[in-house]
């Protein structure tokens, strides 16, 4: 068995033995890359290597394995990877202002250090600065909202409950609110999604910036039946939601551009169409035309809107054509 094989194997038995149900063909084709064929060699190899290996066969017919009281908690793997995402992770949850959860990554970083050896770990700490240092995105160049650690506490506090939160925003006049926190949606403009009792049953955006203080209640309350943050994230372009702009979205890339527009996601619900000119057509459906506007004048005269009316208007005398470069 070559070297790289046994690193598989390795890893397939720990995938076997930390999933609670095993692990089927499929999830190992995912996991691995390969066919179904190699995936079933490997689960031969598994129970050929491993005497304590269940092969169960579920109420779908599929088989699955799984390690038995497997101990590889003893083979000290090299966790360089796992401690550089771990680090990566902390250090963009700081940045955000979520303390707790950069606090909760750095103990698990901790905790896969103290399994080394002092040397590996020295090696390793060393390794993973290197590549840190060579990340510029670790760095989150650019312009950004700074959270308030406490608010964003007590919102992530109440998530988790839920319960609700007695939130204070920061112009004076303005009353205390009662809300119910379903989601948080993270960006240039940060907005926490909840309903307001005494406004309805509505979900509103309450911006995470403009909040003065949040301080969670002892009162749980029930979601909305059949809420997705992902579904309602899909509602809008980037982070603000208007039901009154939602609609379909057409944009036309030109040719020289239509290349370099297809490289991008800009929405997770979009389909693109190749015209026989060479230009690229963009159709999804979402609301918030000012965010879409500020995107688009990247574009300069590359990019035409087709649809909707209003987001057409807003960008028409602000397609610039001496750009030197596309986004």
């Amino acid at each position: 068995m070559s070297f790289s094989k046994a690193q598989d194997l390795i890893r397939l038995a720990r995938l076997a033995a930390t999933r609670r149900t095993g692990i089927g063909l499929d999830e190992i084709c995912e996991e691995f890359a390969v066919s179904h064929r190699t995936a079933q060699r490997m689960t031969e190899a598994l129970e050929t290597v491993f005497t304590n290996v269940e092969a169960v066969d579920g109420a779908d017919r599929r088989r699955r394995w799984r390690v038995a009281d497997p101990m590889l908690d003893r083979l000290q793997l090299r966790q360089a990877t796992a401690i550089e995402a771990l680090e990566i992770a902390s250090r963009t949850a700081r940045g955000d202002g979520r303390l707790r959860h950069a606090a909760a990554l750095e103990d698990l970083r901790d905790g896969l250090l103290a399994r080394l050896t002092p040397k590996d770990a020295l090696r390793t700490e060393t390794d993973v600065e290197a590549v840190l240092l060579a990340m510029g995105s670790v760095t989150r160049p650019g312009p950004r909202v700074n959270l308030a650690p406490a608010v964003l506490d007590a919102v992530i506090e109440g998530l988790r409950g839920p319960l609700r939160l007695r939130l204070r925003y920061r112009t004076e006049e303005a009353p205390e609110r009662i809300i119910e926190p379903h989601g948080l949606l993270l960006g240039h403009r940060s907005y926490l999604v909840a309903r307001q009792p005494a406004r309805g049953e509505d979900l509103l955006n309450f911006r995470m910036d403009q909040i003065l203080s949040a301080q969670t209640l002892d009162e749980s309350f029930s979601s909305a039946p059949g809420f997705s943050l992902e579904d309602y994230a899909a509602q809008s372009f980037g982070v603000y939601q208007d039901p009154e702009q939602y609609d379909e979205v057409i944009w036309r890339f030109a040719p020289r551009a239509a290349a370099r527009a297809a490289e991008f996601c800009f929405h997770p619900k979009q389909t693109g169409e190749t015209q026989e000119d060479g230009s690229l057509i963009v159709r999804f459906h979402a609301a918030g035309w000012l965010e879409m506007a500020w995107h688009l004048y990247q574009w300069g005269d590359a990019v035409e809107v087709i649809a909707p009316e209003g987001l057409r208007r807003l960008v028409e005398h602000h397609r610039r054509s001496d750009f030197d470069a596309l986004p």
